[in-house]
Parts: C-alpha cells; sequence; structure tokens
C-alpha cells in the first residue's frame, strides 16, 4: 500500500512528531518533508517506503484510507532492515519511558554484523541523549568482545552453563527474542508482566555472572 500525504500528517499528528523529528528519524530533510506533505513534489517509491518504516517502527499502522496506533501487542522484525527497525523502535520506546534496558545471552558480533559498526554508533549516540537510560549486557564467559565503553553499559559473564543461544532484550514494557539463523528474526512482545518476569530472570544470572577480567564490566 502506498501511503498518502494526508496519512503522512496524521502519522505525524498522533505522534507528536514535527517535520524536523520525521526528518531525523528518516534522514529526509525537513524541507523535502514539507514539500511532499504540501504536494509539492512528487516522492520516489523509496522514500514513501522510508517514511512510512519510520512511523511503523514508532507504533503507527495504516489502514485504508487513515491511519491509527497499532492494536497488537506483538511485532515481528524480520532481516537487515527489520533488525534496523528493532532498533528504532528501541530509541522510540525509551525515549518515551526511559528506564534500565538489560539484554542478555549476546554475541555482540551478531549486532554489528546485522546493524554495521556506524549504525551501532550512531544509535548509541542517541541513546546517551536519552537521560535515565542504563544498560546492563550479559555475555558468555571468557567474551571480550564489546560494542558498548564502559560509560555506556554494564557487562557480567555468564557461566557457560548458563548461556543460551537465544537472546533476549528487555526496555520499558517489551521483551524482544532474538534469532539469528540465515538473517535475524526479533519477536517483541508489548506485555509489561512479561517483560517484569524476564526481568527476575535477568537479576538471578546477574547476581551469578561476573564481572569480566580486565574488561568492561563494573
Amino acid at each position: 500500500m502506498t501511503i498518502t500525504t494526508a496519512q503522512i500528517r496524521g502519522a505525524r499528528g498522533i505522534l507528536n512528531w514535527s517535520q524536523a523529528d520525521l526528518a531525523e528519524r528518516t534522514g529526509i530533510s525537513a524541507t523535502s518533508i514539507g514539500s511532499i506533505e504540501n504536494g509539492v513534489s512528487t516522492p520516489r517509491a523509496n522514500t514513501v517506503s522510508t517514511i512510512q518504516r519510520a512511523f511503523e517502527s514508532a507504533g503507527i499502522e495504516f489502514i485504508d484510507g487513515g491511519v491509527r496506533l497499532q492494536r497488537s501487542d506483538i511485532r515481528i522484525f524480520e532481516g537487515r532492515d527489520g533488525f534496523a527497525d528493532f532498533y528504532k523502535d528501541i530509541y522510540e520506546t525509551l525515549r518515551q519511558k526511559p528506564g534500565e534496558v538489560l539484554v542478555s545471552n549476546v554475541d555482540e558480533r551478531d549486532f554489528e554484523k546485522w546493524l554495521g559498526l556506524d549504525n551501532v554508533r550512531i544509535h548509541v549516540d542517541h541513546m546517551k541523549k536519552i537521560s535515565g537510560v542504563t544498560y546492563k549486557i550479559a555475555i558468555r564467559e571468557g567474551d571480550t568482545y564489546y560494542l558498548a565503553s564502559a560509560d555506556y553499559a554494564q557487562y557480567r559473564w555468564l557461566p557457560r552453563d548458563m548461556f543460551s543461544a537465544v537472546p533476549f532484550y528487555v526496555y520499558a514494557d517489551k521483551l524482544a527474542i532474538l534469532l539469528f539463523k540465515h538473517e535475524p528474526t526479533v519477536i517483541v512482545l508489548n506485555y509489561a508482566a512479561v517483560a517484569d518476569a524476564y526481568r527476575l530472570q535477568f537479576k538471578a544470572m546477574w547476581d551469578k555472572a561476573r564481572i569480566p577480567d580486565g574488561g568492561n564490566g563494573r
């Protein structure tokens, strides 16, 4: 489905985004967005797709002739583009509800592979600008491959018998399960009770984990 200029304006209104906000999230200039919304210019298909993905990552659903917040409490992000959209969801969610982020059972080489090191750094820079966000990351014992600096995240080593091949990510009221096969699949559940249950599980694991030797933990 091709979204209309009215739907773009409507989506911005629901999210309380300015044209500058949309520009920041899409890489399209605010001037170009203004021209699109005013009918001065006709955007290319890939430009419209970029705008649509930005809104959908923020929880907007486009319906025939209209726009609304998504009703589903479960979202699935697939492939390289989907993985990037997942990171946008992290940012948008924590911008609205900052707090502690818990990441477990990760090999950060997978994150770098599918997001790209430059995009990882951009994401970290954006997250550092949100007051009240802290990270705890549990990795396999002996792993010294850290993407985050000590001022951004705490690392701890999980004993090998506690480390799972399926990472999970808890942020705000959301739990994300990450699957890395031929390409990534991320299942995000927006259920506070489920997120809280995984927080308790993470705490039990974190208490048994240890600070990396000469590494990036605290």
